[in-house]
């Protein structure tokens, strides 16, 4: 009898984390996913904009409803350019979680797709190491729209941030301000097995990308393989 109550006990705590990490590896593949489909919308991101960003941002299906004081969150992937500077091949993705009430307001009821581009290192530094309240701790800006980010304002084309949104197949630019973005530690932990931080991951070489991320980084390698910043601007 012991020892069926301790093998119950054991699946018990076991199962809840496999469950955990089929939740975080759906995610990623998710958002995979979701990056696709925007970057084959005629009027999307601009290609010279996506090859000007160090990291991207991608939280798929965000509800009004997961939204309260700061005790919810819409939750998804960073991912950033490997190399010092920025300047190789897609690495792993981090997760990170998008938090703010002003957020709830902009979605009505609708489940809504967020990418977001981090447009410089100061930016992606940021968001490695704290937590980043959007148009507070890094300048952020709604992305414009079309083939090339010509005719952009200042505001835009100097924004660490740009995001973007997608509500019932309507894309648009948004201005997120008073949001926070943040590393998801336990979401991490669990996608990977071990206690990470997102710099860890992002820079630090310590783990591969995994499998759920393939689409995702093949994507990215595929649609921008190259680092077109300037070069200064990278140091």
């Amino acid at each position: 009898m012991k020892t069926l109550l301790a093998l119950f006990l054991t699946f018990a705590l076991v199962l809840p984390a496999f469950a955990s990490n089929d939740h975080e590896q759906e995610r990623v593949k998710e958002s995979g996913e979701v990056l696709k489909e925007i970057l084959n919308i005629p009027d999307d991101i601009p290609q010279d904009l996506l090859d000007k960003a160090e990291c991207i941002i991608v939280l798929p299906s965000v509800k009004k409803g997961a939204f309260g004081v700061g005790a919810s969150y819409g939750r998804g992937v960073m991912i950033c350019r490997g190399g010092e500077h920025y300047t190789s091949l897609w690495g792993p993705p981090a997760m990170y979680a998008l938090e703010g009430l002003n957020i709830g307001f902009q979605l009505g009821g609708e489940a809504t797709d967020f990418v977001l581009l981090v447009m410089n290192p100061k930016g992606a530094r940021s968001l490695l190491s704290s937590k980043v309240k959007l148009g507070g701790d890094a300048s952020a800006a709604a992305g414009p729209k079309g083939r090339t980010a010509e005719g952009a304002t200042d505001v835009v084309m100097s924004a660490e941030i740009l995001s973007y949104s997608r509500t019932k197949g309507l894309f648009a630019g948004i201005s997120l301000e008073g949001s926070t973005l943040r590393s998801d530690g336990s979401a991490n932990e669990k996608l990977y097995g071990s206690k990470l931080s997102a710099k860890d991951i992002i820079r630090g070489g310590k783990v591969k990308s995994p499998a759920c991320a393939a689409e995702l980084v093949a994507l990215l390698d595929k649609k921008s393989p190259k680092n077109h910043s300037d070069p200064k601007s990278l140091q």
